[in-house]
């Protein structure tokens, strides 16, 4: 878990070994994102674009 001023993104690695699944809510507005990808870098970047289109 990764705690920002505004919006805390919580990291699910694979049980299997690959994959990340990242989670971001936007604490002002409660709106949430789900993204799943290969790394956990690119599946947070894909998370935190979904509150703020």
């Amino acid at each position: 878990m990764e705690h920002g001023r505004d919006t805390p993104l919580v990291h699910i690695s694979n049980e299997d070994g690959g994959g990340w699944t990242t989670v971001a809510i936007d604490r002002p507005t409660r709106e949430w994102s789900v993204a799943q990808r290969d790394t956990q870098r690119d599946a947070a970047t894909a998370a935190l674009s979904g509150p703020y289109e």
